[in-house]
């Protein structure tokens, strides 16, 4: 990939509890691999920082904690990171759609993913917050479904179809919900850093994500 223009991933859900930062520590995480990224934490509540303080294990992503819309617009250039050839700004944002940080950050971005759970409830408000915040400004975007029940997989699948039926483009990916999600906000750490039950299949989810986003970046 280009390091120059780099691209913005902007993770947005207007609702929280749904997987919001989860999704933009790890995605951060998969491509620091082989990009130099920078995650900004653009949510007040600082959960991302939160995260990233706790462990004791580099994250191999850089990441700022920043709320300023004027210092967020500006990150399309770099101007506020003077010297810093990042080829990805992963960004986590507040769960409020009206807030100064989203209209900083939206006409921005490269590329939006909008996590959300499967029920129908979450499913809903999801699909209005794609239709008045992301539809109109002709951003690329995908919806990720996540803290889908291992068990229940046919869920996943149907809000997969109800979302490629109203036009509304969805991973083929999905996040499913394990413990070790928990365990790795808890010890400060990615999911591709962690062991145990369960590790080696949350990270192939994410992976799998990641491999989607660069497809389209290609294409």
């Amino acid at each position: 990939m280009p390091s120059s223009p780099r691209k913005i991933l902007v993770v947005l859900n207007g609702k929280g509890g749904v997987g919001k930062t989860t999704t933009a520590i790890n995605l951060a995480a998969a491509f620091a691999e082989t990009d130099r990224v920078l995650l900004v934490d653009a949510d007040p509540q600082g959960s991302a920082t939160w995260w990233a303080g706790r462990g004791d294990r580099p994250m191999h992503f850089d990441l700022k904690q920043e709320t300023n819309p004027e210092q967020l617009a500006a990150l399309r250039h770099g101007e506020n990171h003077p010297g810093e050839d990042y080829a990805i700004v992963v960004v986590d944002t507040p769960p409020a759609l009206a807030s100064e940080v989203l209209t900083a950050i939206i006409p921005i971005a490269d590329y939006i993913i909008l996590p959300t759970p499967p029920a129908p409830m979450d499913l809903m408000a999801l699909i209005e917050t794609v239709r008045s915040t992301v539809t109109s400004k002709g951003i690329a975007h995908r919806v990720l479904l996540t803290r889908v029940d291992p068990r229940s997989l046919n869920e996943a699948v149907e809000a997969q179809n109800t979302l490629r039926e109203l036009g509304i483009p969805a991973c083929s990916a999905f996040i499913r919900a394990y413990k070790a999600h928990e365990r790795a906000a808890l010890e400060g750490l990615p999911i591709m850093q962690m062991y145990g039950n369960n590790a080696r299949e949350a990270e192939a989810d994410y992976r799998s994500v990641v491999e989607e986003i660069r497809r389209d970046w290609e294409g």
